[in-house]
C-alpha cells in the first residue's frame, strides 16, 4: 500500500489541514494528495507541490490513509463512490461533522479502519485542538490518527459520543473566539484606537490570556483575581459585560452549536 495521504475535499478544512502537513517538516507536499471537483480549485495547491486530481477513487487507490473533507450533504455520496476503493489496509479518517462511524460502516466495507477527527482551521499553522474518537476495530488505527494531527498542534482521544461538542467547543469556538477579539478591537476603537492599533492589542492580549493558562494550568479566575482589585476598573468592566449576558452568550452560543452539529447529516 502506498504511503501517501489524501484528502478529498480540499476546502477550507482540508486545505488548512494540508498545508500545516508540510509547514510541520514532517510530510513532503507530493506525498500529500489532494482532490475537489473542479480543477480550477486545486491549482494554487499544485503551485505549492502537491499532487492534485479530481478523480477521488485514484486518489484513494494510491494512499494508505485517506482523509474525508466534505461537506456533510457530500459525504454520503463521496463515501458511495469510494467504497470499492478501500481495503483492510486503508485507515479512513472523517473530518465531517456529525457523520458517525456506523453511519460510514454502512456505506463501506467493515474491513476499513475508521477514526473521526475534529479539528479547526487553526491547523493551518500548526496550532488547532483535534480531537480523535473510533471504535474497536479503528483503535488500531489511533495512534497513526494521533501522530498525523499532534504536529498540528494539540491532539487529544475522546469517546464517539463527545465528537458533537467537539464540533461546538474546538472546531466551532475558533469563530465564536474571533468574534470575541472583534468585540474587543471595536471596543478599542470606540475609546481612541485606530482599527489596525486596536486590533493588534486585542489579538495579542487574547494571545496572552491563553498562553498564561496553557503554561500555568490554573482556572481563567485565579488569573482574573490577579487584575481585579477593589474598586478598580478591570472589575467594572467585567461585572458590565456579565450585567449584559457575556458568559451566558458565549455558553448558550456552544450549546446551540453542539445541538446543531448533532442533525446535519441523515444516511439511512
Amino acid at each position: 500500500m502506498n504511503e501517501n495521504i489524501c484528502i478529498l475535499g480540499a476546502g477550507n478544512i482540508g486545505g488548512a489541514i494540508a498545508k500545516g502537513l508540510i509547514k510541520s517538516g514532517r510530510y513532503e507536499a507530493g506525498k500529500i494528495i489532494l482532490t475537489r471537483r473542479h480543477k480550477e480549485g486545486l491549482e494554487k495547491f499544485e503551485k505549492l507541490g502537491f499532487t492534485v486530481t479530481t478523480n477521488n477513487n485514484s486518489a484513494v487507490r494510491n494512499s494508505s490513509v485517506v482523509l474525508l473533507s466534505v461537506e456533510p450533504h457530500q459525504a454520503g455520496m463521496v463515501l458511495e463512490q469510494i467504497a470499492k476503493d478501500l481495503t483492510a489496509e486503508h485507515i479512513l479518517i472523517s473530518v465531517v461533522s456529525s457523520l458517525t462511524i456506523d453511519k460510514i460502516y454502512k456505506l463501506v466495507s467493515s474491513d476499513v479502519k475508521v477514526v473521526r477527527a475534529m479539528p479547526n482551521t487553526a491547523i493551518s499553522i500548526g496550532q488547532s485542538m483535534t480531537c480523535l474518537a473510533a471504535d474497536k476495530k479503528g483503535n488500531s488505527a489511533l495512534k497513526i490518527a494521533r501522530d498525523i494531527f499532534s504536529v498540528l498542534g494539540k491532539a487529544v482521544i475522546i469517546d464517539e459520543e463527545q465528537m458533537g461538542a467537539a464540533t461546538a467547543l474546538g472546531a466551532c469556538g475558533i469563530a465564536f473566539f474571533l468574534r470575541a477579539i472583534r468585540a474587543a478591537s471595536q471596543g478599542g476603537i470606540e475609546i481612541g484606537f485606530h482599527a489596525d492599533q486596536a486590533l493588534e492589542i486585542a489579538t495579542q492580549t487574547a494571545m496572552g490570556a491563553a498562553a498564561l493558562l496553557a503554561e500555568s494550568g490554573n482556572h481563567p479566575e485565579q488569573e482574573i483575581d490577579k487584575v481585579t482589585t477593589p474598586l478598580g476598573c478591570t472589575i467594572a468592566g467585567l461585572n458590565r459585560m456579565e450585567h449584559d449576558g457575556f458568559s451566558s452568550a458565549m455558553i448558550k452560543g456552544i450549546t446551540t452549536s453542539a445541538n446543531k452539529s448533532c442533525g446535519l447529516i441523515n444516511i439511512d
